[in-house]
């Protein structure tokens, strides 16, 4: 049967029927039950089946012409079902899940039950190289402030840097290092295994700062003698590149979201989790069966741990609870970089004997550890911009025999699908609008990265990714912004050109709708990647936090205020005064008391009504580990509800409003100021061994986590 000759109802009835599936019937569905992610699965690729069989037989096969012509069509036919591979590998990964934490309560119970000796030994290690202060010292005060009885912090300096053993000495942290910076963080962390004697040793990147029941909440996993790992989700407390630089910080989820919240439980539930690095712990005696070291041959040794230990039988855990907060990458060089890193050592572990492609592995688990997703993504998101250009610009199709009629009887029923289907299966992490945009932002980096790494996989540098000031030094990533915004004006005019019948280049005037629609949404996509390629202006250097309590205040006259906190960071804080209070004049300091930190100088900084803005004066001190204990040591999260609609459509309202953001830096808030990057301590091993000189401080905090009864008229 033609597609032309169906009448308009059945013409749409695929499509309609397909979005009637996922959207209306498959959200009655429990995701939880087997029987409906089976069903769903099928569903999907029944109808990608379809299309499938479209595709091949109407839209390649029957192609003819010059060698260049057929070849375009043949490899856009690659990319496309390169591009199904990555897709149904990660359907098939939906097919099963888990949800650890009711598991996770049961072993907490447990282990808070024992007496502190029987707790077995953790070595905290925190790998640094050349983060700075403002990175390390939540990290460093958060570990020390566990709630597990038995378990040494050990910082991990590959810097040498004098004033971090300083810091560390001062807050009874061990700190360790080396004589040569060899193997990089998987080097730095070897060498500390043969400093430490814990069972099990946990690794926090220096940006990412443990929740106070880390512990507890993991370590109950590992009495199941065939876990070796266990993963705790990255979350970040700081806004990602996309949403700080199209201002939808409270819009759009981070851009991890849907690996963490939904594909790691999905390949939990086939034992293929996988360590990444920070926020783990491992056990000890697994690591003795593999040489007592990490694995050194790929620059993501996380991973290729993971892939090790599994061939001698131990497992990685994913357990789906943010336990650790740390940064997200602040600047689009700060991401590329991290990205870079992470898509690099996933094709070298194709040419390891220990990666999927070696013995020993079983065959979903060389599918879940197969780089399908670095090799499809940026040569995905490219060939999407890429070929209604081409066809715009030279005529040069890349399929044959389409018209319009069989794009919506084959094409949109698929496309339906394949969204509709990760929608159910993660309704609250996968947005459409914003993965394309983000995988075209990265389709500029990652494509050179990954083909590069494929002629030559060995000899490449680690490198760490910026964090903190470091990272928020860049404007804006021109090598982004200048070929989107080329990319965007060929689009544009080829549009307009083929409107032009003395111009047109496209020789088939039933092609240019379908063309036309294409080519808008590919403008939309560019032009936010130009926009999230332009730094925004960060008016603070210390993330605040929602917070609702009530807060006192001494005046300089020494006057007693009372109010309600709505947000603190470690820089300062506002407040809403008592109505009937007269306020304090910009720049009047003051004196704050905070619940479960204690009297902190300030300043204010802003006054509007009853609302006042003020800048805290705060160096080290026992009430700094105090704030930074009360702000980065427990979950302060907002949950995730957002839906793929909502954030779709606020993402293109945004585009009425937006405006391009200045690349500047304003930072406010006074800090301890860190010595010199310059100096260094002699290239030998250095060891410190903790003392633990800040382990009062819950019972400081508990003690200060009421404001005071009684007064005296005199500032305190």
């Amino acid at each position: 049967m033609q597609v032309v000759t169906l009448s308009l109802s059945q013409l749409f009835a695929p499509m309609l029927g397909v979005f009637a599936a996922m959207y209306l019937l498959a959200p009655t569905f429990a995701v939880a039950r087997l029987w409906a992610r089976v069903a769903i699965f099928i569903v999907v690729w029944l109808v990608v089946a379809r299309y499938l069989e479209w595709r091949v037989f109407t839209t390649v096969l029957p192609a003819s012409g010059t060698w260049y012509q057929v070849g375009w069509i043949w490899f856009c036919l690659f990319v496309e079902l390169l591009t199904f591979t990555d897709q149904f590998i990660l359907y098939l990964t939906f097919l099963r899940r888990t949800d650890r934490r009711s598991e996770a309560d049961q072993h907490e119970r447990r282990l808070r039950g024992l007496p502190d000796h029987e707790l077995p030994s953790v070595d905290v290690f925190i790998p640094t190289y050349d983060e700075s202060f403002e990175v390390l010292e939540k990290t460093i005060t958060g570990a020390l402030c566990l709630d597990y009885p038995n378990f040494q912090v050990w910082v991990l300096d590959d810097g040498r840097r004098p004033w971090l053993k300083e810091l560390c000495e001062h807050k009874g942290a061990g700190y360790l290092t080396r004589s040569d910076n060899l193997n990089a963080k998987a080097g730095n962390i070897n060498h500390a295994l043969t400093m430490t004697h814990g069972e099990f040793f946990a690794i926090f990147d220096a940006d990412f700062v443990p929740q106070r029941n880390f512990l507890m909440r993991t370590m109950g996993f590992f009495a199941d003698p065939k876990i070796g790992i266990v993963q705790i989700p990255h979350a970040f407390y700081n806004e990602d590149p996309m949403q700080a630089n199209l201002g939808l910080h409270r819009g759009l989820p981070d851009e991890q979201r849907f690996f963490f919240d939904s594909i790691m439980p999905a390949r939990d539930g086939w034992d293929g989790a996988f360590c990444c690095g920070s926020n783990s712990v491992t056990r000890r005696a697994a690591l003795r069966a593999i040489g007592d070291s990490l694995p050194t041959q790929s620059i993501t040794e996380d991973i290729l741990l993971t892939l090790v230990l599994l061939r001698k039988g131990y497992v990685t855990r994913y357990l789906c609870e943010p336990l650790a907060i740390g940064l997200a990458p602040e600047s689009l060089g700060a991401f590329f970089v991290q990205r870079q890193r992470w898509a690099r050592g996933a094709i070298q572990t194709l040419y390891l004997a220990a990666g999927p492609l070696g013995p020993g592995l079983s065959v979903m688990h060389r599918l879940l550890f197969f780089p399908t997703h670095w090799l499809s993504l940026g040569l995905r998101a490219l060939m999407v911009v890429l070929v209604p250009i081409v066809f715009m610009w030279t005529g040069l199709a890349p399929v044959v025999d389409v018209t319009p009629e069989s794009v919506f009887y084959y094409l949109f029923p698929a496309i339906v699908a394949l969204n509709g289907g990760i929608s159910w299966f993660a309704p609250h992490a996968h947005f459409p609008l914003a993965a394309q945009v983000s995988a075209t932002i990265q389709s500029f980096k990652i494509l050179p990265t990954v083909l590069g790494t494929l002629v030559k996989p060995k000899g490449h540098a680690f490198r760490v990714t910026p964090k903190g000031a470091a990272a928020r030094r860049a404007t804006y990533a021109a090598e982004i912004f200048w070929p989107s915004a080329a990319l965007m004006a060929l689009t544009v005019v080829g549009l307009v050109l083929n409107t032009i019948p003395e111009w047109r280049v496209i020789d088939h005037p039933a092609a240019l709708p379908m063309v036309a629609f294409w080519s808008v949404v590919n403008i939309v996509v560019l032009f936010f990647v130009c926009m999230t390629s332009l730094q925004a202006r960060m008016r603070r250097s210390e993330e605040r936090f929602d917070v609702d309590e009530s807060v006192l205040i001494h005046g300089e006259a020494g006057e007693l205020l009372s109010g309600r906190m709505s947000n603190i960071s470690l820089s300062g804080a506002g407040v809403l005064l008592d109505p009937g209070i007269d306020c304090p004049r910009s720049g009047e300091p003051l004196r704050v008391h905070i619940m479960q930190v204690g009297w902190i100088d300030a300043m204010v900084v802003q006054q509007r009504g009853q609302f006042v803005g003020m800048q805290f004066k705060l160096p080290q001190s026992l009430e700094r580990d105090l704030l930074i204990r009360k702000l980065f040591t427990v979950a302060r999260l907002r949950e995730n509800c957002a839906i793929a609609w909502s954030v779709n459509r606020t993402m293109l309202k945004s585009i009425w409003s937006m405006a391009a953001p200045l690349p500047q830096i304003e930072t406010s808030g006074a800090k301890p100021a860190a010595p010199s990057p310059a100096e260094r301590l002699p290239a030998e091993s250095l060891v410190i061994r903790p003392q633990r000189r800040i382990a009062d401080l819950a019972h400081l905090a508990g003690a200060r986590s009421l404001h005071p009864t009684s007064f005296t008229r005199t500032r305190p």
